[in-house]
């Protein structure tokens, strides 16, 4: 299509500001525990609010996202998404923190859906490897300057500068959408009765294919979401790290995946997306199984450690996404990516909220039961290779 890389850049950009909000709470971690006065169990409840709440609005969209022309409904769910950023900077306590996330989450799991529901119906099955590892490439940029860069402003001022950052970028990208991003209603003029919501739900779970889609979609969240929201706070209390050096985990690791998400894209394209998709599952039970069990550490190691781990995730993460797009046609692939989206946010709360459980604290403020929550990350990736080998592109 016409401005094809226009509009690849501005969802790319929608999805950095999307990512940045979500992932600034978890390295923010420290001092949210320390300011607040909250444990592992409040902590892992902040972090799982947003993703609830993503999951429960991306369940209720599935039953009208494909009624909409892409470009109207992205503008109004991101203007919702605004907001709710802006109420997390303005928010003096832990439980309007709360609140607020919830809302950053109801609408930023539409915003989610939408961006491959847009990719799905713009982009042919043949390029949409390489398309999804440029908008995804928006994790890497978040982790090597949004996040670091939101830690650093913090340490220098308070906790809620990154939102109100967040919030202006969120305006200018505001901007992008507008101009960027024709209208997108080819699924429209499909001639198909659109159903009702209990439709919805019956048509996704009806179809064998589409839940084994969804099934690899909760076991990578599994796999994933146990680990991520207390890899900073482990890292402050065991392993030695000061909350300004929780940047050169982020940084060292975005810093190569801003490489390796391209890249990964054109070898899925390339070599098969599910062969690719194997592959990195494997390296990403290596560092998982470290990082779980670290000590006291020099930090030249954790960060090789630690990026392995960015490197890896992003990797499985870009043809997973490729391969779960390609089991829906464009008249309800909307539909069926925000009920995925729905069930994937869902799943990544219930994974924090588990570790949350899991993870206790010693008298010395250290973390404990880590390497349990390790265990059973390996175990959630290793089925996720299986599930992905019985997911069948149809478009």
């Amino acid at each position: 299509m016409k401005n094809e890389k226009a509009l690849l850049w501005t969802l790319a950009a929608i999805n950095f500001i999307h990512i940045v909000d979500f992932m600034i709470l978890m390295p923010l971690g420290p001092q949210l525990m320390r300011i607040f006065e909250i444990g592992p169990g409040e902590f892992s409840l902040l972090v799982s609010s947003y993703t609830f709440s993503a999951g429960a609005s991306s369940f209720f969209g599935a039953f009208f996202l494909d009624r909409f022309d892409r470009k109207k409904i992205l503008l109004w769910v991101y203007v919702g998404f605004m907001i709710g950023t802006l109420g997390c900077a303005l928010s003096p306590s832990y439980g309007i923190l709360l609140v607020a996330r919830v809302v950053s989450g109801v609408f930023g799991g539409l915003t989610s859906a939408l961006i491959l529901a847009i990719i799905g119906d713009v982009i042919p099955n043949e390029k949409r490897g390489s398309a999804m590892g440029l908008v995804m490439a928006a994790f890497s940029f978040a982790s090597v300057m949004g996040v670091p860069l939101g830690l650093f402003l913090a340490s220098l001022s308070n906790w809620q500068t990154p939102f109100y950052i967040l919030t202006g970028l969120s305006v200018l990208s505001l901007g992008m959408i507008v101009r960027f991003i024709p209208p997108i209603a080819g699924h429209l003029g499909v001639e198909i009765k659109r159903p009702h919501p209990l439709e919805v739900i019956s048509r996704v779970t009806s179809n064998s294919n589409q839940m084994k889609a969804i099934t690899l979609s909760i076991m990578m969240m599994f796999g994933q979401f146990m680990i991520i929201p207390f890899l900073s706070p482990f890292n402050v209390a065991n392993v030695g790290f000061s909350e300004m050096q929780l940047t050169y985990i982020y940084m060292a690791g975005g810093a190569f995946t801003i490489f390796t998400s391209p890249w990964v894209g054109k070898l899925a394209d390339r070599h098969g997306k599910l062969k690719v998709f194997t592959i990195f599952m494997i390296l990403n039970l290596i560092p998982i199984g470290i990082i779980t069990h670290l000590g006291v550490t020099p930090i030249p190691l954790v960060l090789i450690v630690t990026t392995m781990f960015f490197v890896t995730s992003n990797g499985r993460y870009v043809p997973a996404a490729a391969i779960i797009t390609g089991t829906a046609t464009p008249e309800n692939r909307g539909s069926f990516l925000s009920f995925n989206s729905a069930v994937q946010q869902v799943a990544a709360g219930l994974a924090s909220l588990a570790a949350g459980l899991i993870i206790g604290e010693n008298e010395l403020g250290q973390l404990t039961n880590f390497n349990i929550v390790g265990y059973l990350a390996i175990f959630f990736s290793i089925l996720c290779i299986p599930l992905a080998k019985r997911v069948t592109i149809v478009s």
